[in-house]
């Protein structure tokens, strides 16, 4: 049974920062794109950032730009998002994605496993 399970999220003042955790397991890891979205109320779900298997690559979405950092430690089966310069905008239920691919994927129909989420509120 595959479980992705986040977590990380919190209260943060405008300005500051938060890393996001996603522990996986029930998958082979390394075979696995793993991306970040987000969803705020009343809004769609939306891409964040995403890692290929091996860490080489990465990719953003504009608005987190030079604000977030995605990495995945492999040994330990995790995915982390640093976020920092944190935004009101940036307020939503955070989601961990695994996607079985060598790819990029931005989208929500390519992937095939999804955490709870967690909640990240921040403050003006």
């Amino acid at each position: 049974q595959v479980q992705l399970v986040e977590s990380g999220g919190g209260l943060v003042q405008a300005g500051g920062s938060l890393r996001l955790s996603c522990a996986a397991s029930g998958l082979t890891f390394r075979s696995y794109a793993m991306g970040w979205f987000r969803q705020a109320p009343g809004k769609e779900r939306e891409f964040v950032a995403v890692i290929t298997w091996s860490g080489g690559t990465t990719y953003y979405a504009d608005s987190v730009k030079g604000r977030f950092t995605i990495s995945r430690d492999n040994d330990k089966k995790m995915v982390l998002l640093q976020m920092n310069s944190l935004k009101p905008e940036d307020t939503a239920v955070y989601y961990c994605a695994a996607d079985q691919s060598y790819s990029l994927p931005t989208t929500t129909q390519e992937y095939d496993y999804w955490g709870q989420g967690t909640q990240v509120t921040v403050s003006s």
